[in-house]
């Protein structure tokens, strides 16, 4: 009987027809994408924070936001892409939670602050994919990315600001991704984990919640959908 299920398996296995059998053939391709991504900040606390008298705790909460963008992959090889986005825009907001407690006060109370992100990101990654198995493929990814904030406040020079963000920053990612080939695209499913290396925090000591914090490092999850089509061959 499990000779026979291996036999039958098979036998289903050719009988399946190949869309974009000659995709491998590519030297490159084109593709859009579309996602939802969940960010925060590991953030630091500065050696004042401990003088502090009011504010107990800081932390950065997680937000989700979309993301979208244009990929372009050269296929070095059978097992091997390289992958570039001309145009990738992450929109982002990163939540604030202060704990203090004021001389006036009974007991404390936490104050939220927003800061909204549109990220201009340029990441560089390498894929290792596995043999095609009939319409499905499976792969890896790492590589490196400069993010340029378009919103960034870090030049703001009111009080209501609590927390600057600096408009640079670099990191790392990794992720793992599938392909599912349709007769006519490739549907790529997604989940890349992001860590940014730079302190993006513009640290202000005349604030009195930015001057508590000493860095802040971006943390981003991203999960997308690739619509990968058509290239020129080899």
């Amino acid at each position: 009987m499990l000779l026979l299920l291996v036999f039958s398996m098979q036998t289903r296995a050719q009988q399946v027809d190949l869309n974009l059998p000659d995709h491998d053939q590519k030297n490159y391709y084109f593709g859009i994408i579309l996602g939802y991504n969940r960010s925060n900040y590991n953030i630091t606390h500065h050696p004042t924070f401990l003088t502090q008298d009011t504010i107990y705790r800081v932390e950065s909460k997680n937000s989700g936001r979309i993301h979208l963008g244009i990929m372009a992959n050269w296929q070095a090889s059978k097992h091997f892409d390289v992958r570039f986005y001309p145009l990738n825009l992450i929109f982002s907001e990163k939540k604030f939670g202060y704990t203090e407690k004021l001389p006036n006060q009974a007991t404390a109370s936490i104050i939220d602050q927003n800061v909204e992100s549109i990220v201009m990101s340029f990441p560089l990654q390498v894929r290792l994919k596995s043999d095609r198995i009939n319409n499905f493929r499976v792969y890896t990814l790492a590589g490196m990315k400069y993010d340029f904030d378009l919103a960034s406040n870090s030049g703001a020079r009111n009080a209501d600001n609590i927390v600057k963000v600096k408009k640079s920053d670099y990191g790392v990612e990794g992720g793992i991704g599938f392909q599912f080939f349709f007769p006519y695209f490739i549907l790529s499913p997604e989940i890349k984990f992001s860590y940014g290396l730079s302190n993006v925090h513009s640290r202000d000591e005349s604030l009195r919640y930015s001057s508590v914090i000493d860095k802040m490092n971006s943390r981003m999850i991203l999960f997308s959908l690739h619509f990968e089509g058509g290239g020129l061959g080899r």
